[in-house]
């Protein structure tokens, strides 16, 4: 299996995958348009992050994650945010995340400007728990909130209070 940075050429298969994630860990059905878009606008745009990709010599890519970057003020340096993680259904069990997160691990250590690894995940998917805390991740005392900007919009735009 060999780790590498997702290219163009890549950009089908994340999407597939991550509208795949998406339903089997929230039951979200997502656009694959959408999807594909924002995928290729990352793997355009490295300053919004970079996907690395496990690849089997005879299966292609089998597993993805992606990382953003998150300033830390209090720490000078990087937070790596692991996201997008995905590994295709054959091949689970078999290593592919820990691969992937090795590798990730390695080049944070190298770069000596990443401070930490971070990731959020469906609270009740424990196999990820389990899998997460096998690598060393430990739970912290944050809890993830947000202000879901696009719906507040769309409602405000229905009732006419903003224009386009």
């Amino acid at each position: 299996m060999k780790i590498r940075k997702a290219v163009l050429a890549d950009v089908a298969v994340i999407a597939e995958f991550n509208v795949k994630l998406a339903e089997e860990s929230e039951g979200l059905r997502l656009d694959l348009g959408t999807v594909t878009e924002g995928v290729t606008a990352l793997l355009r745009d490295p300053a919004k992050g970079i996907y690395f990709v496990a690849e089997n010599p005879e299966a292609g890519v089998v597993g993805q994650l992606m990382i953003t970057y998150e300033w830390s003020d209090w720490r000078n340096g990087n937070i790596w945010w692991i996201q997008s993680v995905y590994a295709h259904a054959k091949f689970r069990r078999r290593g592919v995340f820990k691969l992937l997160f090795e590798h990730l691990a390695a080049l944070a250590e190298k770069s000596r400007k990443v401070w930490s690894l971070r990731l959020y995940m469906e609270r009740h998917n424990e196999q990820a728990r389990r899998a997460y805390h096998k690598l060393g991740m430990k739970e912290m005392h944050y809890e993830v909130l947000e202000l879901p900007i696009s719906e507040i919009a769309r409602k405000k735009a229905l009732k006419g209070e903003i224009g386009d």
